[in-house]
C-alpha cells in the first residue's frame, strides 16, 4: 500500500499558506510604505532651500543655464578658454570688489561659473553675455559684470555672489 505526499502533489492547504503568506507580505510593505515615504522632505522645504544637484551635460561650451534654489536665479556658465582668460588677465586690485577669478570657481572646474543672478546693486536679474565684458549686463541700471561675474562698470557696489556649491561628479554638481 503506497501513500501520497504532500511533495508529490501540492495540496490545498500549501496553496492556502503561500496565498496568506504573499498576502501578509504585501499588506506589510503596504503599511510600511507610508512611514518610509514621510522621512523625504516635502515640497516646501524642498523649495525652502534644499540642496539641488544639476546635470552639466547638455551646457554646451559657452552656454550659459539657469536654475532656482532658495527662490533665486543661478546663472551656470560653461565659458570658453578666451573668457577664462580674459577674466585671469584682470587687474585684480582695479576691480571695484577685488577678487580673482580663482577665488570665484572650484579647482580643476574653471570653465565652470556658479553665481547668483541678482545685481547687487538694486536686484534686478542681469542678461548674460552682455554688454561690454562678455558677461552679464543689468538692464536695470546699467551695472556690468564680466566672465567672472565681477562688477566691472555701473551703481553696482559688489561682484554677483557664488552660491555654495560642490562638484558631485565632473558632470554634476551640488547647489547648497
Amino acid at each position: 500500500m503506497t501513500t501520497a505526499s504532500s511533495a508529490d502533489h501540492p495540496t490545498r492547504r500549501d496553496f492556502l499558506f503561500v496565498a496568506t503568506g504573499a498576502a501578509a507580505t504585501v499588506g506589510g510593505a503596504a503599511a510600511l510604505w507610508p512611514f518610509i515615504s514621510q522621512m523625504n522632505p516635502d515640497a516646501s522645504t524642498i523649495a525652502a532651500g534644499a540642496p539641488i544637484e544639476v546635470d552639466l551635460t547638455p551646457v554646451a561650451e559657452g552656454q550659459d543655464i539657469k536654475v532656482f534654489w532658495r527662490g533665486k536665479p543661478i546663472y551656470i556658465s560653461h565659458r570658453t578658454k578666451k573668457q577664462i582668460d580674459e577674466a585671469r588677465a584682470v587687474n585684480v586690485a582695479s576691480l571695484p570688489d577685488p577678487q580673482s577669478d580663482e577665488a570665484r570657481v572650484k579647482s580643476g572646474h574653471e570653465q565652470w561659473l556658479v553665481v547668483i543672478g541678482i545685481c547687487t546693486h538694486l536686484g534686478c536679474i542681469p542678461i548674460a553675455h552682455e554688454g561690454n565684458y562678455d558677461g552679464f549686463f543689468c538692464p536695470c541700471h546699467g551695472s556690468q559684470y564680466d566672465s567672472s561675474g565681477r562688477i566691472r562698470q555701473g551703481p553696482a557696489p559688489a561682484n554677483l555672489p557664488v552660491p555654495p556649491y560642490q562638484f558631485v561628479s565632473d558632470t554634476k554638481i551640488q547647489i547648497g
